[in-house]
């Protein structure tokens, strides 16, 4: 069973960074496709960023320039850095995996705002 687990949300001004952090516990972490998305009050979720299992990114346009994401397979673990914050990057980010099934993590809040 795959668990994950976000971390690393907040409260910053505009203009900041934070980097979230999600821990999969579970087997073969290496073959999961990740991603972050987010969700914002009153609106759907939405993909932020992609890695695959071969390290190719997908990352969206809203954020493209300011947001990376990167994978440690020694770690079980998937990044979101995350520079230059905007108001509008405020939001639940959740973390995702997908290898024939799709699993979630609970969700790690931020919000930018002076």
């Amino acid at each position: 069973q795959v668990q994950l687990v976000e971390s690393g949300g907040g409260l910053v001004q505009p203009g900041g960074s934070l980097t979230l952090s999600c821990v999969f516990s579970g087997s073969m972490f290496s073959i999961y496709a990740m991603g972050w998305y987010r969700q914002a009050p009153g609106k759907e979720r939405e993909l932020v960023a992609l890695i695959t299992r071969g390290y190719s990114t997908n990352i969206a346009d809203s954020v493209k320039g300011r947001f990376t994401i990167s994978r440690d397979n020694n770690r079980n673990t998937v990044y979101l850095q995350m520079n230059s914050l905007k108001p509008e990057d405020t939001a639940v980010y959740y973390c995702n995996a997908d290898h024939l099934r799709t699993y979630w993590g609970q969700g790690t809040q931020v919000t930018v705002s002076s």
